[in-house]
């Protein structure tokens, strides 16, 4: 796979065909901490290997004087 087709380890067009399991949104790349970000429910979930943790139990809350990373488009 060709370096413009993955997101440090996330393949984008995995990305492009996950959502919020709660909100079933969009979530944002966050490089910076590797994670998936739904804007919407403000919840963080990890990446751990390469493979997305679509749990909410294991989702960080975003803070609101947190920044988000910008929606893809």
């Amino acid at each position: 796979m060709s370096e413009t087709e993955r997101v440090s380890g996330i393949d984008v067009k995995m990305l492009e065909l996950l959502s919020c399991p709660l909100t079933k949104g969009p979530l944002t790349w966050d490089a910076e901490r590797c994670e998936l970000v739904s804007r919407v429910a403000r919840l963080a979930y990890p990446v751990r290997d390469g493979i997305p943790v679509l749990l909410p139990s294991e989702a960080r809350s975003i803070d609101a004087s947190e920044s988000i990373p910008p929606a893809r488009e």
